[in-house]
C-alpha cells in the first residue's frame, strides 16, 4: 500500500458522502408532497406510526432527516409526543433499507443477471439518464428525479472507489492490527459512534463498514459492537437540532438517543454473554456487505422489541430528564420545518387559516359596530388586527426564508401565493378596525344616517358579510367553488358604492342628509369596496393554486370576459342585493 491508495480511499469516500447527501436532498424535495399526505394520516396507533417513519424513513435514506422533521413536528404543535415516539422507532428499522442497497456491492458471480445487479454494470446507466432528466428536465420533479439517480451513481461508484483501495490495505500489519483491537466490544461502540457523530450518518458509516468488510478481516465480532455504536452517533445530529426547541420536542430528540442507548446496552449483554459463555464459532467468522446489511436489520428489529411494549415508561422518563419550562412559549412556525418545503407550507396554511378566520370575524363585528357599538366590540376588533398583523409579520418572514432555499416549483409558486394572500387578510382586518372607527365617530357626535341611506347601507353589509364569508370557505375550504362567486359579488360591491355615493350626493342637494354624515358615509364605503377587492384577491390566488398561474389579475380577467358562469352569477347577485 502507497500514498495513492490512500488517496483513492479518500476520493472515494467523499464521493460516497457527497453522493449520498445529494441523493437525500433531492429525494426530500421529490417526496415532499408524498411525505406531506403520508404524515397526514398519521393516528395515535403504534403500528401505523411505525410503518410510517419505516417508509417515510426508506424514501429519505435517512432516520437523521426523518428524526430532526418529527422534532420540528413536536416543538409545532403538529404531533403529540407519543406519536413522534412510534414514528421514530419506525425511522429506526427504515435506516437499514439503505444498507441492503449498498449490499449489492458484493455480489459476486458470472451469470448475466447477477452482472447486471452489480453497481458497476448499472450505475452508469442510471448515471446517464440522471445527466439526460437533469439537462431536459422541464419541471423540477424531472430535474430532482434527475438527481436522485446521479446522487445514487455518484454514491455507489464512491463505494466502489473506496472498496478497491481498501482491499490494498488488508495486509498491513498496522491496518489488521487496528481492526483487531475493535473485537473489544467496548471500544468497537466508541469507535463506531464516533465515526458516526463525524460524518452524521448511520446509513453512511454501515457503508464505510460494508466496504471494509471487503477484505475478509471484519468478523461478526468487530461488526456488531461497531453497529451498535454506529447507531448512537447518529443521535448527534438530531440532540443538536433540538437546541432551542420545546420540552416535548427535547423529549422526542432524546427518545432517539434513549432508543438506542437502551437497545445497544441490552444487546451488547445478551451479545458478551453468548460470547464469552457459548463462544460461538461464528461469530468469528467474516462478515460481507450483505450478512452486515441483515445484522444492522435485525438488530434494528429487536430493539423495537424489548423498547416498544415499554414506551410509557420512558415517556415518564423522559419527562423526569427533561421538565416542563414555566417561560416556555409555543413555537407558531418552527425552522427545522424549512428543511421540508412541503410540510413547511402545510404548517404556514395551518395559520393563514386561522389567520383567514380572524380576517373574516373582525369584518363582520365591524358590521355590527354600525348597529350597535360598545366598547367591548372595538376591543375585540382591534385584538384580532393585532392577530392578523402578527401572523402576516411572522409567515411572512418564514415564506421569505422558505423561498430563499432550493425548493420544487410547484412548492415555490404556494409560497409566492401565501406571501400574496397573507397581506390580502391583514388588510382586510385593517378596514375592519376603519370601520370601526368611524362607527365610534357617529356615536361620539350623535351621526346618524337618514332612513333611506341607512337600507341601502344595510343592504351593502349584507353584500360585505356575504363576500368575505365566501372567500374565507374558498381558502380554508379549498372551495372552488366560493372562489368563482366572489369576483361577480365583488363587482356587485362596486356598483352598490357608486350607486349609494349618487344617491347620497341627490339626498345632500334635497338637504336629506347632513354633510357630516356623507364624509363618514363615504368613509365606510371605501372600506368596505377594499374589503371586497381583497376578497377577490384571495378567490383569485384559490383560482390560480387550481391552475399554478401566479397571476391573478390575468386569472379573473379571464374568467370575467370569458365565462357564462360569472355572467349567472352577477345576475344573480344584482338581483339579490339591489337597492
Amino acid at each position: 500500500m502507497d500514498i495513492f491508495d490512500v488517496l483513492t480511499m479518500i476520493g472515494g469516500l467523499s464521493l460516497f458522502l457527497f453522493g449520498m447527501n445529494v441523493m437525500g436532498q433531492s429525494l426530500k424535495r421529490r417526496a415532499g408532497n408524498s411525505m406531506k399526505t403520508i404524515l397526514g394520516k398519521l393516528t395515535d396507533n403504534r403500528l401505523v406510526g411505525m410503518l410510517t417513519g419505516l417508509v417515510v424513513t426508506a424514501a429519505i435514506q435517512s432516520s437523521s432527516a426523518t428524526t430532526v422533521m418529527v422534532v420540528g413536528f413536536v416543538n409545532s404543535g403538529l404531533m403529540t409526543l407519543a406519536q413522534s415516539m412510534n414514528l421514530i422507532m419506525g425511522a429506526n428499522v427504515g435506516t437499514t433499507v439503505t444498507g441492503w442497497i449498498l449490499s449489492l456491492s458484493g455480489i459476486h458471480g458470472g451469470g448475466f443477471f447477477l452482472q447486471m445487479l452489480k453497481p458497476s454494470s448499472f450505475t452508469p446507466i442510471l448515471s446517464l439518464i440522471g445527466v439526460v432528466f437533469l439537462l431536459t428536465g422541464k419541471t423540477t420533479k424531472r430535474r430532482d428525479t434527475g438527481m436522485i439517480l446521479l446522487g445514487f451513481s455518484t454514491l455507489m461508484f464512491g463505494l466502489e472507489t473506496m472498496s478497491s483501495a481498501v482491499s490494498a490495505i488488508k495486509d498491513v500489519p498496522q491496518f489488521h492490527n487496528l481492526i483487531v483491537s475493535l473485537s473489544n466490544p467496548l471500544l468497537g461502540v466508541l469507535v463506531g459512534a464516533a465515526l458516526t457523530a463525524i460524518i452524521q450518518s448511520s446509513s453512511a458509516s454501515v457503508g464505510v463498514l460494508q466496504s471494509l468488510s471487503l477484505t475478509g478481516i471484519i468478523t461478526y465480532e468487530t461488526a456488531i459492537p461497531l453497529i451498535m455504536g454506529m447507531n448512537i452517533g447518529a443521535c448527534v445530529p438530531i440532540i443538536l437540532s433540538a437546541v432551542g426547541t420545546n420540552t416535548n420536542a427535547k423529549r422526542a430528540a432524546y427518545y432517539y438517543l434513549v432508543f438506542n442507548v437502551i437497545g445497544t446496552v441490552f444487546w451488547m449483554g445478551a451479545f458478551l454473554i453468548v460470547k464469552y459463555t457459548a463462544s460461538p464459532a461464528i461469530i468469528y467468522e467474516s462478515a460481507n456487505p450483505f450478512t452486515i446489511a441483515l445484522v444492522h436489520t435485525i438488530y434494528k428489529i429487536l430493539c423495537v422489541a424489548i423498547i416498544a411494549p415499554s414506551n410509557g415508561l420512558v415517556e415518564k422518563l423522559l419527562a423526569k430528564l427533561i421538565p416542563e419550562s414555566a417561560e416556555e412559549k409555543k413555537v407558531e412556525l418552527d425552522e427545522l420545518l424549512l428543511r421540508t418545503p412541503a410540510l413547511a407550507l402545510e404548517r404556514c396554511r395551518v395559520l393563514m387559516v386561522d389567520m383567514a378566520k380572524a380576517s373574516r370575524e373582525s369584518i363582520k363585528d365591524a358590521i355590527v359596530s354600525l348597529h350597535v357599538y360598545s366598547d367591548e366590540l372595538a376591543e375585540r376588533i382591534q385584538k384580532k388586527e393585532d392577530k392578523t398583523d402578527h401572523y402576516e409579520d411572522i409567515i411572512g418572514t418564514y415564506l421569505v426564508k422558505l423561498s430563499s432555499m432550493k425548493i420544487a416549483e410547484e412548492e415555490s409558486i404556494k409560497a409566492g401565493e401565501y406571501l400574496k394572500m397573507i397581506t390580502d387578510l391583514e388588510r382586510i382586518a385593517d378596514h375592519s378596525v376603519a370601520i370601526m372607527k368611524s362607527s365610534a365617530e357617529m356615536k361620539e357626535k350623535g351621526i346618524l344616517f337618514s332612513d333611506a341611506a341607512g337600507g341601502e347601507m344595510e343592504v351593502m353589509c349584507n353584500a360585505i358579510n356575504d363576500i368575505s364569508e365566501l372567500a374565507y370557505n374558498a381558502f380554508a375550504h379549498n372551495s372552488l367553488d366560493d372562489a368563482f362567486r366572489v369576483e361577480p359579488l365583488e363587482q356587485v360591491v362596486d356598483y352598490l358604492k357608486d350607486v349609494i355615493r349618487t344617491n347620497h350626493i341627490k339626498r345632500l342637494q334635497a338637504g336629506g342628509c347632513s354633510i357630516e354624515a356623507g364624509f363618514i358615509l363615504s368613509d365606510i364605503l371605501t372600506s368596505m369596496e377594499r374589503v371586497s377587492d381583497h376578497c377577490s384577491n384571495i378567490a383569485g390566488c384559490v383560482m390560480d393554486a387550481a391552475v399554478n398561474n401566479l397571476n391573478v389579475h390575468e386569472t379573473l380577467n379571464q374568467y370575467k370576459h370569458n365565462s357564462e358562469r360569472f355572467d349567472s352569477t352577477f345576475k344573480y347577485y344584482m338581483e339579490k342585493y339591489s337597492i
